[in-house]
């Protein structure tokens, strides 16, 4: 089956689970195919997080014909096909290699989600969306079966076997609940005070919040926008192979950040 899978077929296999047409007026990138390829068949796709340089170097090696990222090439605004854009385009089409980005629809799905896989790392229970961004919640919080502290927390997690940027025991030492937004999303920690959370797990720390959650009483923990977000890139990946039975492959490409 994998041999007849062209980009728009993988397309529409990709937009009947993933709500891309739902967040057109709310998500500033360009969900879906953002380099198409000449026709040829998708034999294999590589995963990612960010469409860059070195992912699309590792897809060429991995011998994948379709690269699908969380964070694309475009957000939005018009840009000059010049300079490292220019090059990267050049290099997808030069090796006949199809992208395909999803941003927000990613975050939020309550199964293949960023957030979701790790509130099922969590273990979180009776969950429900939380993290309003551009009049959309693309988190989720939950309660514990039984208490868990922060350190406990981050075991849990794992972010890859790396350390998290940053942890913050603001809050209560047993935690009870807990709520996700990954990526940049420090600022919902302030949501997570009025929702009155034991935890808050994001991927970037913010200097503005800092005080809000010492005074809230709120644990953060900032386990980096990368290592929040290889999740859903990898649940998506998996159900590929289930369902379509295509060769796929994960590129680790970690900023550090």
């Amino acid at each position: 089956m994998s041999a007849e899978l062209t980009t728009a077929k993988l397309d529409a296999f990709f937009r009947n689970f993933l709500e891309i047409e739902g967040f057109a007026s709310s998500d500033n990138s360009l969900n879906g195919i953002q380099v198409d390829n000449d026709g040829a068949a998708v034999k294999k796709i590589a995963f990612a997080v960010d469409a860059v340089m070195e992912t699309f170097e590792q897809a060429v090696a991995k011998g994948a014909g379709m690269l699908f990222v969380h964070h694309g090439l475009f957000w939005g605004v018009p840009l000059r096909i010049a300079g490292n854009l220019r090059r990267r385009i050049k290099f997808l089409l030069d090796h006949n290699i199809s992208l395909y980005a999803v941003h927000l629809p990613l975050d939020q799905h309550p199964k293949f989600g960023n957030n979701a896989v790790i509130a099922g790392h969590l273990g979180l229970e009776n969950i429900e969306p939380f993290g309003l961004y551009h009049g959309r919640k693309i988190g989720y919080k939950g309660t514990f079966a039984k208490p868990v502290t922060v350190d406990e927390a981050v075991k849990k997690i794992g972010f890859m076997n790396r350390p998290p940027l940053g942890v913050f025991p603001f809050g209560k030492k047993d935690c009870t609940s807990a709520a996700v937004v990954s990526g940049g999303a420090a600022d919902n920690a302030r949501e997570a005070v009025e929702d009155g959370v034991d935890l808050f797990v994001t991927g970037e720390s913010s200097h503005s919040v800092y005080h809000d959650c010492l005074e809230g009483k709120l644990n953060m923990i900032a386990g980096g926008h990368y290592s929040t977000e290889v999740w859903g890139v990898q649940a998506v990946m998996r159900h590929c192979i289930e369902e379509l039975g295509i060769d796929a492959e994960f590129i680790d490409v970690p900023t550090g950040q």
